[in-house]
C-alpha cells in the first residue's frame, strides 16, 4: 500500500536542512551557528568546532570559542579562516575571539544570492520527492495494487504537501533577505 505520509516527511527533513543551513549564514550579527558548517581536521577526522570547544556570543557582534584541548587552537584558527564566512580569528591561549564585521552592501547582496540560490536547491530537492512520489504510485497503479482513483488521489496529497513546502521555503528566503538588509 501507499504512503503518502513518508513523502510529507522528507519534504519536512528537506526543508530543515535548508534551514539549518540558513541559519549558518553571517547576517551582520554573532549567531553560534554560523560556524555550524565549519568542519576542523582533528583526529583523523572532519569535526564540527562545537565538538571542540564551547562556543558562546558574549555580544551582538562578537563569537567567542573556549577551545578544550590547546593543540587544537590553531587547527579551528586555520578552519574558520579557509571557510567563507569571512572571519578573521584573534586567539588568547585557549580562547578564540571571532569579531563580526558588519556586512558590506556587495556582501549583502552576495549572501541574498546564495540565499535564493540555497532556497532553489531545497525546491528542487523536494520537486525530486514529489517526482520519486508518482513513480511510486505509476508503479503501484501498473501491478494493479491500486486503483486509477486511489492514484488520483494520492498525487493530490502529494502535490499539495509539495506545494506547502515549497511555500515555506519561499517565505523563509524572503524572511532571510529582510534579515540580510536590515543594517
Amino acid at each position: 500500500m501507499f504512503d503518502d505520509k513518508i513523502y510529507d516527511q522528507k519534504m519536512g527533513k528537506t526543508f530543515e536542512v535548508f534551514t539549518k543551513e540558513l541559519s549558518s549564514l553571517r547576517t551582520g550579527r554573532a549567531n553560534a551557528n554560523m560556524l555550524d558548517l565549519v568542519k576542523v581536521d582533528v583526529y583523523g577526522q572532519k569535526m564540527p568546532i562545537n565538538q571542540l570547544g564551547s562556543i558562546t556570543t558574549p555580544e551582538a557582534r562578537m563569537i567567542n570559542i573556549q577551545v578544550w584541548d590547546l593543540n587544537n587552537v590553531s587547527l579551528i584558527d586555520s578552519a574558520i579562516k579557509k571557510s567563507e564566512l569571512g572571519l578573521n580569528p584573534q586567539i588568547d591561549g585557549q580562547l578564540i575571539r571571532l569579531p563580526v564585521p558588519d556586512l558590506s552592501e556587495e556582501r549583502r547582496n552576495e549572501i541574498k544570492k546564495l540565499i535564493k540560490t540555497m532556497g532553489e536547491k531545497c525546491k528542487v530537492s523536494i520537486r525530486n520527492i514529489r517526482r520519486e512520489g508518482n513513480d511510486e504510485l505509476k508503479k503501484l497503479l501498473k501491478t494493479k495494487e491500486i486503483s486509477e482513483d486511489e492514484e488520483k488521489k494520492f498525487e493530490k496529497k502529494i502535490q499539495y504537501s509539495t506545494d506547502q513546502h515549497i511555500n515555506k521555503v519561499d517565505e523563509k528566503v524572503i524572511l532571510k533577505e529582510k534579515e540580510i538588509m536590515t543594517i
